[in-house]
């Protein structure tokens, strides 16, 4: 069991952090603005789910948001991480949560975006990211993701997707960027996020994946992403939010790693990769998403909750009607940890 480093507990600081994403867009004369351009609409989607966890979506500019990424769609459908950028998978999943959380997928034409995501599923059953031909689990997730969150799964090969997945499984439970490849955490979340919406987890053995994940947990009480490597509080997401959709959250120390996710909050608001690193919006919100489905709680703090295949709040899937894994109640943490929760 992880042990994290004796310091006074930290508690989440929804003001700095609420202040910190509302700024992103307006600092045009910062290094990070100019180096994240590129992938401006997956930041997008990455600072207004934090601040819907936080209950604070109402600062962001909605207007402007959707305005911003609909410019963002090519004739082809797809959308580009930036206006004037090319059409890309990973965009074009953000876009349309982006979308679907204002609640303005009416903006954009549909049947384009389900066309683009179709168009790029391989005869193999995997899917590229783009016309130039990346093949990466990352874009069978968006397309799952995205084709569902729209209703229009049955516009791709799902059972073609699902054997090609299945044919990167390793013999330690876990999954690979492609047959044969190391197990990684991440690309674990992405093939049992497929597996989970396409009702197809009976194909793994569960308890041999949750055993690789949880010993992902290092001493600091943070996740790494594989074997001999650092901790990092994204996988507070990649690696949780597969837990919970194999129903095994409480297979890891759930107090250390809120105490972990604490300890990377930046003095000036954001959550950083690690202690006293500099914050990003990245981290911010799969930190926060770590801390909701870890059932963090805390006095005056509301946090909303996160659905792990999806990423997005139940609320707004409850309102496309896109149904939802059932999840085992959450266990407390340790009781005297931050983010002990009495049960109920």
């Amino acid at each position: 069991m992880a042990q994290a480093t004796a310091e006074a507990p930290a508690k989440l600081d929804v003001e700095k952090h609420v202040a910190y994403v509302h700024a992103l867009d307006t600092k045009v004369d910062s290094f990070e603005y100019w180096v994240t351009e590129h992938i401006r609409i997956s930041g997008a989607y990455w600072g207004l789910s934090a601040l819907f966890l936080l209950g604070r979506e109402d600062v962001m500019d909605k207007e402007g948001i959707v305005a911003h990424v609909c410019k963002c769609q090519h004739e082809n459908g797809g959308f580009g991480g930036n206006i004037g950028h090319d059409a890309h998978m990973l965009y074009t999943l953000s876009a349309v949560q982006i979308l679907l959380l204002l609640d303005s997928i009416d903006k954009v034409d549909v049947d384009k975006v389900v066309e683009y995501i179709r168009s790029n599923q391989l005869p193999d059953g995997s899917f590229q990211g783009d016309e130039w031909g990346e093949v990466d689990h990352r874009f069978t997730y968006c397309a799952f993701n995205g084709l569902t969150l729209l209703g229009r799964l049955d516009a791709i090969d799902a059972e073609a997707a699902v054997q090609y997945v299945l044919r990167t499984l390793n013999w330690d439970g876990g999954f690979g960027v492609a047959p044969g490849h190391e197990s990684h955490s991440a690309y674990i979340f992405c093939c049992v996020g497929v597996l989970a919406i396409a009702g197809r987890l009976d194909d793994i053995d569960g308890d041999k994946l949750a055993w690789w994940l949880c010993e992902r947990q290092v001493p600091d009480g943070g996740l790494n992403g594989r074997p001999e490597k650092k901790s990092d509080v994204c996988y507070s997401w990649w690696v949780i939010s597969t837990m919970a959709m194999l129903g095994r959250l409480d297979w890891i120390d759930k107090g250390a790693l809120i105490q972990f996710i604490l300890r990377c909050q930046d003095p000036e608001g954001g959550v950083a990769d690690k202690p006293e690193n500099i914050a990003d919006v990245f981290h911010t919100f799969f930190g926060i998403a770590g801390l909701s489905l870890l059932g963090y709680t805390e006095e005056g703090v509301t946090m909303n909750q996160i659905e792990p295949m999806f990423a997005m709040p139940p609320a707004v899937l409850d309102r496309l009607g896109v149904k939802q894994r059932a999840q085992p109640p959450l266990a407390c943490a340790p009781r005297g940890t931050p983010g002990y929760r009495a049960q109920d």
